[in-house]
């Protein structure tokens, strides 16, 4: 090992470390440490001044290596590293060393809080001491991004993409792009008609020279690497050209069979051969396999009978496309809480307990009931609906722990419409607390307290269930002590936010997270709130977490910015802290290829194992499982972690 000068600077982060850590005890001692020319304390290291201090450390001392002993390289490391690189260090001789979230946040004992910042730094100084000077792997890639989910999140981050002038692929499950938001009958707090603003998003997207829309589609695999990703996506046959088709729905009134409709909430049925609703994009019917009487073989071709246009093809078959993409925005939004799931509410039992969604379709001029507010049991006009809050969510014994966000705000626009259209309506609001943070969402909330007399009762709803032609409803006024029980004509459950089944799925085909609750995980919450941990893996929309409508698009103009960054790239870049196998020593065994989250290793000619640098992420889990030792990672090889280990182990 060449001679080391290493550089030590111990940030006190304001009181975030020094609070509990003696910082200035940490440097002096660290001083001490075998091939330690440098070491000094600041108040926040990752500050110009503090950047600035190590830069001139480097030149003056002429360090071959630096430790900043502060918070999580996840937060700062690429900071320091770029500091080095400016000072002309080899960015890969710079090691953060976590004081703060390994060791001052999680103790209160300032004296062993201390010896432990210690022995944190020590390990990393042993580190860098023998860490190698390394590039960064360098590719080319394409110029295509995938989005997944044709939702309003969706939507948007494909058209932010094509209008900077790359090419999108547009993957929709549904027959129809628009997600949930074109089920909306207006969106708080402007109370803006949701087709109207959405309808001529879908139009954009769908007529937009660099975007190819894929509806009734789905990813089946993704493989490759950042900037060069092959996706297949498999294009399900709708058995309808839409090219031929005119619209003129002769078939669908021929139709024998029936089932829920989707877009209604199964207020109302449709045919097996259907089209969503009036604005679908793509505008065209759509042939369901599962609901029809057979096509293979073919039971009933009534509706090919009566179409003029000749548009129905029963022979229409599956395709599977392969495309090449440099990055990928997942968007697959939600799904509400299963009604059924709530059985103390009546949810599934009692016809006249909905969600808010099948609500909003009974709003909306374009739903089943024409914008008439009426009970699915017996068609006549409630006079008394009861809004409940909060049902599946922040319930951790028995449904989601989590808060969905939207629920206080788009109550209040239920209650405020159904004041509208049955104006000597009674409305009832039982709510937890109410949480309105966003523009003008507060105002909204006052209005329809005070102006529209709409009746809010603090308190949680223990049960409902039906008694005669009315729905009963067992609740608490937390603020007067005192037991509410409620004879009402309809309820309308705030259901929670889930996940989309798919999500699940997807995140196993893409290779990146998903928090606890299901929902896609941000690789930082508060620096990289669009990036999953897989490099050129965006996320966006209600599929990363509960949010609204101007959020949801926020957060994609966010993810598609990420990705245009990505493909406006000359080149990209890897990092080189990847794995290496040595050849002599490796037994051709395969353990680490099946281990390989990533698929970086495979088997070459010779039956030595090799890695793709740029699909390696650096996880160790090959290094763990070769029995050879052959499988290392660079800058954390086998002889580096027993010096860590041994420092670690030494008092004083």
């Amino acid at each position: 090992m060449a001679t080391c000068r290493i550089g030590v600077f111990v940030c006190r982060c304001g009181l975030n470390i020094e609070r509990t850590v003696d910082t200035d005890a940490v440097a002096s001692a660290l001083a001490e440490h075998p091939g330690v020319v440098h070491a000094e304390t600041y108040d926040y290291m990752c500050s110009d001044p503090g950047q600035a201090r190590i830069k001139n450390a480097i030149a003056e001392h002429r360090l071959t290596g630096v430790v900043v002993a502060a918070c999580s390289p996840a937060m700062h490391e690429p900071t320091f590293r770029r500091v080095a690189e400016e000072a002309e260090l080899n960015p890969y001789l710079v090691e953060m060393a976590n004081i703060r979230e390994h060791c001052s946040w999680v103790h209160s004992d300032r004296v062993e809080a201390t010896e432990k910042a210690k022995r944190i730094a020590r390990t990393m100084i042993e580190k860098v001491k023998r860490n190698h000077p390394l590039e960064p792997i360098r590719i080319g890639h394409v110029d295509k991004c995938l989005v997944i989910g044709g939702g309003i999140a969706g939507i948007q981050a494909a058209l932010d993409v094509a209008d900077a002038g790359f090419e999108v692929l547009l993957v929709e499950r549904e027959a129809t792009l628009g997600g949930h938001m074109a089920q909306l009958s207006e969106t708080f707090p402007t109370l803006d008609c949701s087709q109207c603003i959405l309808t001529p998003k879908m139009v954009e997207v769908s007529r937009h020279p660099n975007v190819e829309v894929h509806t009734y589609s789905e990813v089946l695999d993704v493989s490759g690497y950042v900037g060069n990703y092959s996706v297949k996506i498999r294009k399900n046959p709708t058995y309808v050209d839409p090219d031929k088709c005119n619209l003129c729905g002769e078939c669908e009134k021929v139709c024998p069979e029936s089932t829920n409709s989707e877009f209604n909430r199964g207020l109302t049925e449709r045919k097996a051969i259907y089209i969503p609703f009036q604005q679908a994009i793509p505008s065209s019917y759509t042939l369901d396999e599962d609901t029809c009487l057979g096509l293979r073989p073919l039971r009933c071709s009534e509706c090919a009978e009566v179409c003029e246009p000749d548009a129905i093809n029963f022979d229409m078959a599956p395709e599977i496309l392969e495309e090449e993409v440099a990055a990928i925005i997942v968007a697959t939004g939600y799904e509400p809480y299963p009604i059924v799931d709530l059985g103390e509410y009546g949810g599934g039992d009692v016809p006249d307990v909905i969600d808010g969604l099948q609500f909003e379709r009974l709003l909306s001029a374009s739903g089943p009931t024409g914008g008439d507010i009426r009970r699915p049991s017996d068609g006549r006009i409630p006079k008394r609906v009861v809004f409940v809050q909060c049902a599946g969510s922040r319930d951790p014994e028995n449904h989601n722990a989590y808060c969905s966000k939207i629920c206080c705000m788009y109550t209040a626009k239920h209650a405020l419409l159904y004041r509208h259209a049955v104006p000597d309506g009674e409305a009832t609001v039982f709510y937890i607390d109410i949480r309105a943070g966003g523009k003008g969402y507060e105002e909204f909330i006052q209005h329809a307290t005070e102006e529209e007399r709409i009746r809010y009762l603090r308190g949680k709803v223990a049960r409902i269930f039906r008694e005669g032609d009315k729905v009963v409803v067992w609740g608490a006024d937390t603020i007067s002590g005192r037991r509410v029980d409620l004879e009402a004509d309809l309820v309308v459950l705030a259901t929670s936010m889930n996940p989309h089944p798919a999500t699940e799925t997807i995140t196993r085909t893409l290779k990146i997270g998903c928090g606890g609750e299901g929902f896609l995980k941000e690789a930082h919450p508060k620096l990289r709130p669009v990036e999953s941990l897989t490099a050129g893996v965006f996320v966006a929309g209600a599929g990363q977490g509960p949010k609204d409508i101007p959020e949801a698009v926020a957060q994609a103009s966010g993810a598609a910015s990420k990705a245009i960054g990505l493909l406006a790239r000359e080149l990209l870049t890897h990092s080189p802290e990847v794995v290496s196998i040595d050849e002599e020593i490796c037994g051709g065994c395969g353990v680490c290829v099946g281990m390989c989250p990533y698929t970086a290793l495979s088997l070459n000619g010779s039956g030595v194992a090799e890695c793709n640098e740029v699909l390696c992420e650096g996880c160790g889990t090959c290094v763990s499982a070769c029995p050879t030792g052959a499988a290392q990672l660079k800058n954390l090889e086998d002889s580096q972690v027993r010096e860590m280990i041994e420092v670690a182990l030494v008092d004083g």
